[in-house]
């Protein structure tokens, strides 16, 4: 009997909790994860700089269309394949229809928050950098399970129960926690952004950090939240 390969899509804007969200389905032993495959795409499209900008392109294929094949055709070790994806990496280029042959799912998270994270390490972010437009078109387009990085926080069993119920999976209790440290499955960018996540062993409940918004950015969220108000209501929550 020829086994069924479920390709998970995992759809987050930066800041979101998706790191860690990918090292929960990493500790499954049926379950094996792709770090921001089109990252090098969207580096060498848009000739933007980021940390590491020559070592990711070097790292990874620069086509979009020969990464949307192996995401969607290639081969898969394992019965689970979880890809996570960040929103803005999806250019204008990148082959859509394909992606129907994926099982999506969508990690938001309240812009205020991820703002204020973000601010930190990009003082000016843009509506550009966090790909909430194409995440949207994502959800509109395919549909499939919304999470809220503050439910993941909240009750990360009952969260991510409803979360695999959703995706035709069962939850393991593996991905509740993890080894702390870098994974060779990171991708080459792990050292500037994955600090947190690399001293981290499982879920952290305390609601991360409670810092203001800057005034800058005001304008900023308030783009923003027509499209995070969008989705939010699809969230699963577990009942209280």
């Amino acid at each position: 009997m020829t086994t069924r390969i479920v390709r998970i899509a995992m759809w987050s804007g930066p800041r979101n909790l998706s790191t860690a969200l990918m090292r929960s389905f990493e500790s499954r032993a049926d379950c094996s994860v792709v770090d921001e495959p089109l990252y090098a795409a969207y580096l060498h499209e848009t000739g933007l700089d980021h940390p590491a900008r020559d070592q990711v392109i070097a790292s990874q294929p620069t086509s979009a269309a020969a990464v949307v094949d192996a995401l969607t055709s290639g081969p898969v070790a394992t019965p689970l394949q979880y890809q996570k994806h960040m929103t803005h990496h999806l250019l204008p280029s990148v082959p859509r229809a394909p992606l129907a042959a994926l099982a999506h799912a969508f990690l938001v998270r309240d812009p205020e928050r991820v703002l204020t994270s973000y601010a930190k390490v990009r003082g000016e972010p843009t509506l550009e950098d966090l790909g909430l437009p194409q995440q949207r078109e994502l959800f509109e387009t395919y549909g499939g399970p919304v999470v809220d990085a503050a439910d993941v926080l909240r009750d990360p069993r009952g969260t991510l129960t409803l979360l695999c119920s959703a995706l035709g999976i069962a939850f393991d209790e593996a991905m509740l926690s993890w080894p702390a440290g870098r994974r060779d499955t990171d991708g080459v960018w792990a050292p500037h952004w994955y600090a947190g996540v690399e001293a981290s062993t499982g879920f952290r409940t305390d609601g991360g950090s409670g810092d203001p918004l800057p005034d800058r950015l005001v304008p900023l969220l308030e783009r923003c939240l027509p499209y995070y108000e969008a989705l939010a209501p699809y969230r699963l929550r577990v009942e209280d």
